[in-house]
């Protein structure tokens, strides 16, 4: 089952326990120094309008601890300290930790009690390097910084994380605009996984509707066109667990058809989907079929000892500089399966038990 799908059952599983179990609830605990005896205010969002939840009161020493029952779908809370926001996920029945001062309550602060968690911390700390380094109004701008989280978000595209990096608005302006046609991809890479593996989310259908009120769609007639050079596959150089460089062009060239996969090596499914892959793979590699594997973990470690033992080719894109080749191949979801023959793209295999029967024909 694919690492992502199994994450979606398992909030809807313990969502539905929760609604039986009434003990079960998420908990946002921490400590903040200097803020002794004070009220915060925890706040949940509706597709960008946050509203007051509730209000939290530290002790005399500054600590708090605040318990809530599940919604039922990850959401993403911000507590309110004298105008200063902390924000932080919540999956399903989960602690998150909270640590700062009252002072650089919003800049200096640390989560901690899940990967989530970590993930949005990251997001926040990068984006506030780049407003010191650059200034505010220069963050939307920043091409270093946006590659950087669409790789993240390109990883998990139906994570909360991701969510709020579609949705994280720097002085007023969109990190990923909609509005321009190559941010609005992002934007569609995730809408389109939210649509696959959270259905019922609230923000699937809000995520859907911003990405195709903003879709750029070719008139019958030719207005307003772009023209542009034949591309017939964009090129690829990465290195495998060995460090040793694989071109996919030339790849290509010393073979009749080559299988292009997107993959995460971590992911539950992933074994399974790969001794599919074997099968074909010991077919069809004598009659000059190859595979070129892209990995794009986050765990760079995880995927070298998963890929020392298969027999093709299997190369690392970093998830911080990798984006662009994901958004060449449009990969909105993992895993994304190709088919080169003769140096050219011809075709997307989506059920992998169908690869053998597709790639046959060009061999």
């Amino acid at each position: 089952m694919n690492k992502l799908l199994s994450i979606a059952l398992v909030a809807i599983l313990t969502a539905m326990a929760a609604g039986c179990d009434s003990g079960l609830k998420w908990n946002v605990n921490g400590s903040i120094e200097g803020a002794d005896s004070k009220t915060m205010i925890l706040q949940a969002s509706d597709n960008g309008r946050w509203y007051t939840l509730d209000s939290i009161t530290t002790d005399k020493s500054g600590n708090f601890k605040y318990s809530h029952d599940p919604i039922g779908y990850p959401d993403i809370f911000r507590l309110v300290l004298d105008g200063k926001s902390i924000y932080f996920p919540i999956d399903s029945v989960e602690t998150v930790n909270i640590t700062s001062t009252a002072d650089a309550f919003d800049s200096d602060y640390e989560l901690s009690g899940s990967t989530a968690a970590e993930m949005l911390m990251a997001v926040d700390n990068r984006i506030r390097n780049s407003a010191s380094v650059n200034g505010k109004t220069s963050v939307a701008n920043d091409s270093v910084l946006k590659r950087e989280l669409a790789g993240m978000l390109l990883g998990d595209p139906a994570g909360i994380v991701s969510y709020y990096i579609i949705c994280k608005k720097v002085n007023g302006q969109y990190l990923f605009d909609p509005a321009n046609p190559r941010d609005n991809r992002i934007v569609g890479a995730v809408a389109n996984a939210f649509d696959q593996f959270r259905p019922n989310d609230p923000r699937t259908r809000y995520l859907r509707q911003v990405f195709l009120a903003n879709r750029q769609l070719v008139s019958p007639a030719g207005i307003d066109t772009m023209l542009v050079n034949e591309i017939k596959l964009f090129d690829i150089t990465l290195t495998d667990n060995k460090g040793k460089p694989h071109n996919l062009e030339e790849v290509t060239k010393n073979n009749k058809v080559v299988v292009l996969n997107f993959t995460i090596y971590s992911a539950e499914g992933s074994p399974a989907f790969n001794l599919d892959l074997a099968k074909v793979y010991e077919k069809r590699h004598n009659q000059g079929l190859e595979i070129y594997q892209v990995a794009v973990d986050n765990d760079e470690f995880q995927w070298k000892q998963s890929a020392r033992n298969l027999p093709w080719i299997t190369v690392y894109n970093p998830p911080s500089t990798g984006s662009q080749i994901l958004l060449n191949y449009n990969v909105s979801t993992l895993p994304t399966t190709y088919i080169i023959a003769n140096g050219e793209l011809v075709e997307r295999v989506d059920d992998i038990t169908k690869l053998d029967s597709a790639v046959a024909p060009y061999l």
